[in-house]
């Protein structure tokens, strides 16, 4: 007999369709679901909670970072301030100072290098140097012409603001030459003080400031060029108002619930207070003589 060719036998399943409950597409619809019902019930626990706690959240969304990576340093100095005023106060605030350098014919020529932001610290300003020096003179911390009007047209604007204020001095990553005993420690702190003696001069009170800061080259701005003018500059940041300010203040605004020298309830009449404020205790009557 000749051989034959083998028979091959396909076996094909039908009836159940798709992957049954094995399949993975349940899955993601799930997923979709669960997603959407945490973030309902997100929403409505920020509805329910305190305006601080709704500001906070917010911070975080314009600084997720929570270090001001893009501009500043990320630092809040003693720990103490909260955000308790509105992003939009801020921003209007930004507003008003952007336009009062616009306003200003000799200021808005430079008005390329003053740099408003607002991070979750507050409002930083920041006046950045060119390559022959805007605001201070070349290895100097005496402000310029233009420094020392710019600085005048903010410090009258800071002024009228309850909030707080630091100031930052900042360097390039070139070594101070001339003094052996001076470096860039010392002149970006010595710019950092100059800048704020010649605004409280101007507007801004003195008890605004809450730090005078300097950092060298420690913070650069573009740390990529380390050399870069931009580098060199000094830094306002008008913070939020701190919460405990606001309760100090609302507590003084109340009148005390009793005027000095009121008797308390209940207390004897000879043991009331007389006009003076202080209490004195009534002298006893002398007992009538015993009877013999």
């Amino acid at each position: 007999m000749s051989a034959q060719a083998p028979v091959i036998i396909i076996k094909r399943k039908r009836g159940h369709g798709g992957h049954g409950h094995h399949g993975g597409a349940w899955k993601v619809a799930y997923a979709d679901f669960v997603t959407a019902m945490m973030s309902l019930f997100i929403v409505l626990w920020l509805l329910s909670s305190s305006e601080q706690v709704k500001k906070a959240v917010g911070g975080y969304f314009s600084d997720p970072s929570g270090k001001s990576h893009d501009v500043g340093n990320g630092l809040h100095g003693n720990g103490s301030e909260s955000v308790t005023v509105k992003k939009d106060d801020m921003e209007k605030l930004k507003e008003k100072l952007e336009a009062a350098i616009k306003d200003s014919a000799p200021l808005s020529k430079i008005k390329e290098h003053v740099v408003f932001t607002i991070t979750g610290e507050g409002l930083r300003v920041e006046l950045l140097e060119d390559e022959h020096g805007i605001f201070f003179e070349s290895g100097s911390p005496v402000p310029t012409i233009y420094g020392q009007e710019l600085l005048a047209k903010l410090a009258e604007e800071i002024g009228k603001l309850p909030n707080k204020v630091t100031m930052e001095g900042h360097t390039d990553s070139k070594p101070y030459v001339g003094n052996p005993n001076y470096s860039n420690w010392e002149l970006s702190t010595d710019r950092a003080n100059a800048a704020r003696r010649w605004m409280v001069q101007h507007g801004m009170r003195e008890d605004q400031v809450t730090q005078v800061r300097g950092f060298a080259d420690q913070s650069l701005r573009d740390p990529a060029h380390p050399t870069l003018a931009s580098n060199r500059r000094i830094t306002l940041i008008i913070q939020y108002q701190n919460l405990v300010d606001k309760t100090a203040t609302a507590d003084a605004a109340e009148p005390a619930a009793e005027k000095p020298g009121a008797a308390e309830p209940g207390a004897p009449k000879s043991a009331a207070a007389p006009a003076g404020g202080k209490t004195v205790a009534a002298k006893p009557s002398p007992a009538p003589p015993a009877k013999k």
